[in-house]
């Protein structure tokens, strides 16, 4: 194969250079009688097909990477929430200190 990029991810933007899937040929409407299907079938190159089958990893370890993505930077995001909260409440402690310090100071 010395195509570049991916079914999913083609390497151009332009429409006649990209590599497109084609329908299958047994439900295509304007093809009647058993000859011409055959005909059809036999026109379809069935290196498309087993390039999909290869490509078919790459697109599912794809979609695991970006859960995997997404769900580490959930988890990143509660555990900035839990550390936040853990220094507000040190630093209320710390303002609750300061207070009675200077409650003591005045009143003495």
């Amino acid at each position: 194969m010395n195509t570049s990029g991916t079914i999913s991810r083609p390497s151009t933007r332009d429409p006649q250079l990209r590599h497109l899937p084609k329908q299958d040929p047994i439900m295509s409407t304007s093809t009647t009688g058993t000859a011409a299907r055959r005909q059809t079938l036999a026109d379809v190159s069935p290196q498309n097909r087993t390039r999909d089958m290869q490509l078919m990893p790459e697109s599912l370890a794809r979609a695991h990477m970006e859960t995997q993505l997404r769900a580490a930077e959930s988890e990143r995001r509660a555990l900035r929430v839990v550390t936040a909260r853990r220094l507000q409440r040190r630093a209320e402690r710390a303002s609750l200190r300061a207070r009675r310090a200077i409650a003591m100071a005045v009143m003495q």
